[in-house]
């Protein structure tokens, strides 16, 4: 590979002078509608060898384009809060809204490379890495992003004698990690094939950019930026379903229907269990081993099954430095902008901490989805992607726990009534809940496919009786200490 662009191709600077404006008018040209329609979002990618010149090229592409509509970011190595947290993180943080671009050196590539090169992975971890980001870029691209990928190419021999160019002009420990670099240029290379060949799709793609030639390199990238972006502004949305079709039709019971509904405590054993509970939660909660994990604790069920209830009694004993509450609603215009997951992955906690969610990226299979808030394809391929992010969490060492809290269509009647009697749960009950349990049955429907499909061994859901508070409290205090217990 990369036979062509070790070439030495090249464009004279009067060519490369005449062609500029053209290149300027291609770009804005494709970027303007892009700003105004906000149909799609943009990551440019920049990867491939150190001294090709991304950042001179990049810096061309910001004179080119409209750069209130651009952001460049820069990766390092993981430090602070994204060393707190999985390696995506960071990424997903970042992710620019619908109508801009954002241009990411040292891209999700960059840490497999590198210890790819430095024989920190085998052979078959740096594979599952691979299948790993096209899945994530395929959930990117599903959500409206373009997604464009630079490899910068050039011979050994030049690479060298660029560094002997900077070398001159900037201190030693500047060029120290470039000259390492030239060192291992044949085996990044060859890394760099792999990573194209396997992660380069009609949805993601790699566009290998020469670089020996300044001018040449430079009009090769503005091209393909332009190019790419009208593309898919005249191309329309396009979506992919990468889950097999609910069974439709006929009424068949579910594992929410299996959940017996009469289980009670009485409330002497409820204090004690409680209490118990209470306290094993506080003591794991203060171990040293705490800090290398993070807890994500998920309550979705029923309107007024008790989520509330059950999350007050789990944060009692805890630090209130330690944990945050997210309340999740209808997305805010910024959230809309992005891919759905965004604004669960910016509520990651970092390791020793705890993320509580009232509500949580399963609206999307329920909510959204029962009252046609998200499109067939949107919501039925949401079950591979939240399973993805799940395991994104947990193999970085989290503790995921996920709440079923479930009562009777009775039960919700009697709560709904005394919601409204009661001054200070008036705010509890709205139009929406009354609207909602008219769809009772298509709810049902819709939390069994939801557990079907997302309980997994590493994120399994805890099916919890909640037509009796207590029992359900209790149940939910238990199953996070036991699985506290089993990390720590």
């Amino acid at each position: 590979m990369f036979e062509s662009a070790r070439l030495p191709q090249k464009m004279d600077k009067k060519t490369f002078k005449k062609l500029e404006p053209e290149l300027r008018e291609s770009l804005l040209a494709a970027q303007l509608p892009v700003i105004e329609k906000q149909p799609f979002s943009t990551l440019i990618l920049v990867d491939g060898l150190d001294g090709a010149g991304k950042g001179e090229a990049v810096a061309r592409l910001y004179g080119w384009m409209d750069a209130r509509h651009l952001v460049c970011n820069a990766y390092g190595e993981p430090m602070d809060e994204a060393q707190r947290r999985p390696p995506l993180w960071r990424y997903w943080r970042d992710l620019p809204a619908k109508g801009d671009t954002a241009i990411v050196f040292g891209s999700w590539y960059q840490s497999i490379l590198r210890d790819w090169i430095y024989k920190k992975i085998d052979e078959d971890a740096f594979e599952k890495a691979l299948v790993r980001i096209r899945r994530f870029e395929e959930m990117l691209a599903n959500e409206d992003v373009l997604i464009l990928k630079f490899w910068f190419v050039f011979p050994k021999e030049v690479q060298e004698e660029r560094l002997k160019h900077i070398e001159k002009k900037h201190a030693a420990r500047h060029v120290l990690a470039d000259w390492a670099a030239v060192k291992h240029h044949k085996k990044a290379s060859q890394a760099g094939e792999k990573i194209i060949l396997e992660t380069s799709k009609g949805f993601a793609p790699w566009f290998v950019i020469p670089s020996q030639d300044p001018e040449y390199r430079d009009a090769a990238l503005a091209q393909t930026v332009a190019g790419a972006m009208k593309l898919k502004l005249d191309d329309g949305e396009t979506h992919s379903v990468s889950a097999p079709p609910v069974v439709g039709g006929l009424k068949r019971e579910t594992a929410v229907d299996t959940i017996d509904l009469t289980e009670k405590l009485g409330k002497a054993e409820y204090e004690e269990q409680r209490d118990r509970y209470q306290k094993v939660l506080s003591e794991l909660s203060d171990r040293k081993s705490m800090t290398k994990t993070g807890v994500v604790l998920v309550f979705q069920g029923n309107d007024a099954a008790g989520k509330g209830g059950a999350i007050r009694r789990v944060i009692r004993p805890l630090d209130p430095r330690i944990y945050k509450v997210h309340p999740i609603s209808a997305p805010t215009d910024e959230e809309k902008a992005r891919p759905y997951l965004w604004r669960f992955w910016r509520r990651v906690p970092g390791k020793g901490h705890f993320a509580i969610f009232d509500r949580s990226w399963y609206e999307r299979v329920l909510v959204e989805r029962v009252e046609g808030y998200a499109g067939h394809e949107d919501w039925l391929r949401a079950y591979n992607e939240i399973n993805e992010f799940e395991q994104e969490l947990t193999d970085f060492g989290y503790i995921v726990c996920k709440f079923w809290l479930a009562i009777s269509e009775e039960e919700q009647l009697r709560r709904f009534k005394a919601r409204e009697e009661i001054a200070y749960k008036q705010h509890k009950i709205t139009d929406d809940d009354w609207r909602n349990r008219l769809k009772w049955d298509q709810y049902a429907i819709a939390a069994g496919d939801m557990i079907d499909r997302t309980s997994t061994h590493y994120a399994p859901w805890t099916l919890v009786s909640a037509e009796n508070k207590r029992h359900a409290r209790v149940k939910v205090l238990k199953t996070v200490c036991d699985r506290l217990e089993e990390k720590l």
